[in-house]
């Protein structure tokens, strides 16, 4: 249907596009080695609103909340709204793995830039075993069997992503038609990775 179309278009950082790392990024290496400064941090795509970071919900208190995964799924949940920007990795805009990347790096968890790195990062999981914070992944492209996008799982089949370049951060539901086909996995970043 409509919602069908309006999301077919998914794109995400892979390792055929350029991410560039959000300030202050923890060192992960990648595949691409064009993933480097801070270039391009301030731009928005297209007409949508420039975000002011500040009026986003704050950083975690890492220094008094150990990390856990329902606390990842509700800091991510802070930033709907924000627009989808292709290598965007910080507030002004995300693309799926620039927001995860993000928001676990929050908690002082360094997660792979890319999308293919983050479908091998973690341990895999059972989608019946899917719980919020875990990590979803998405076949987009319609071909291969590797991961093109990815999202955090934030209970029930519900999820939280950076959608598209005509979106913003939001959430759907692996139950749509769109999402629920293109499902592929899930990992989950277990609590000993904080400790690294």
């Amino acid at each position: 249907m409509m919602v069908a179309l309006a999301v077919g278009s998914a794109a995400c950082a892979t390792s055929g596009g350029v991410p560039r790392p959000f300030p202050g990024a923890p060192t992960v290496a990648t595949k691409d080695p064009g993933a480097t400064g801070a270039e391009g941090a301030g731009r928005a795509s297209g007409a949508a609103a420039v975000v002011d970071p500040g009026a986003l919900l704050g950083s975690p208190d890492l220094l008094g909340h150990r990390y856990d995964r329902r606390a990842v799924a509700d800091f991510a949940m802070g930033f709907r709204g924000v627009p989808y920007r292709l290598g965007g990795t910080d507030p002004t805009g995300f693309d799926c793995s620039g927001l995860v990347q993000y928001v676990f790096a929050q908690y002082g968890i360094a997660v792979p830039r890319v999308v293919e790195e983050q479908w091998e990062f973690g341990d895999k999981i059972k989608p019946s075993d899917i719980e919020p914070g875990d990590l979803i992944f998405f076949n987009t492209k319609g071909r291969g069997d590797g991961a093109s996008h990815v999202a955090i799982a934030i209970g029930g089949d519900s999820f939280v992503h950076a959608p598209n370049s005509t979106g913003v951060v939001r959430v759907e539901g692996l139950s749509s038609t769109y999402w629920g086909s293109r499902y592929i996995g899930a990992r989950r970043i277990a609590s000993a990775s904080a400790d690294n």
